[in-house]
């Protein structure tokens, strides 16, 4: 669907893009609240899971499942999360005096104890969405690509691994490199290949923030409308001009 004057680079966020995460995800965060909180033992409730798809579009890093989960069983509602998500997780981490560092640790080992548990069971957990294990398949033959993303890099190989789809570990910017999307992005138009990057998200206020950086205006921006996003996400993507694509569209040249 684009007209190229130059070689492209696709640069893909992987939760919400090519990863349906949300359950494994908001599991994952119950079992490491478990560990925090002693109230929170035994499977997670189905209805608390599917209460955390509802708010899956707020969370930008995996570690926030943690204190999504908690004020989930504490009994908030999800629109009252909505309503004042930076100060409820904050009271939270004050209250279990724990930081952001300590979860994204807690979050990271507890999945590593699910993959050694049970590596099936956790790939089952994180399926690819219709199609894409296959556009990828396809991709590989004519672009470079890579990944960006807030998850750890090690569980996205490990999710790649599981379906077939072949990435250098060096195209996948993850959490373990303490660098922003947008620093990736700067980083990446620095390099010498004179190309064009299409940067592929499903979560608006990242594509937002993008959107504000002058040197990241030559990169193409996408919102994927399959992803984490809710109804005014897409509402607003079309009244600020965003290049919105459904999953059929997606990666089709």
């Amino acid at each position: 669907m684009f007209t190229m004057t130059q070689s492209i680079l696709y640069a893909l966020d992987f939760d919400g893009v090519i990863c349906d995460s949300a359950v494994e995800t908001g599991m994952t965060g119950w079992k490491a609240a478990s560990q925090i909180w002693s109230d929170m033992q035994g499977p997670a409730p189905a209805v608390l899971i599917q209460q955390f798809g509802l708010l899956r579009p707020i969370i930008e890093t995996g570690y926030e499942a943690i204190l999504a989960m908690r004020l989930l069983h504490l009994g908030n509602s999800v629109d009252s999360i909505y309503a004042s998500y930076a100060d409820k997780t904050q009271a939270l981490l004050a209250q279990a005096q724990v930081t952001t560092d300590d979860l994204k640790k807690l979050f990271g080992q507890t999945r590593d104890t699910w993959i050694t548990d049970d590596l099936a069971d956790w790939v089952a957990m994180n399926p690819l969405f219709p199609g894409v294990a296959e556009k990828l398949q396809q991709l590989s033959q004519n672009h470079p690509w890579l990944i960006i993303t807030t998850k750890q890099e090690r569980f996205v190989k490990q999710i790649l691994q599981a379906n077939a789809i072949e990435l250098a570990e060096q195209d996948i910017y993850g959490l373990d490199r303490n660098l922003s999307k947008v620093e990736v992005l700067k980083n990446l138009l620095n390099q010498p290949a004179e190309q064009t990057i299409y940067f592929v998200e499903d979560r608006l206020p990242t594509l937002l923030n993008v959107a504000k950086q002058p040197e990241l205006a030559s990169v193409q921006l996408i919102f994927a409308l399959w992803g984490y996003n809710t109804e005014a996400d897409k509402a607003l993507a079309l009244e600020q001009g965003l290049l919105s694509q459904a999953l059929e569209q997606f990666l089709i040249d």
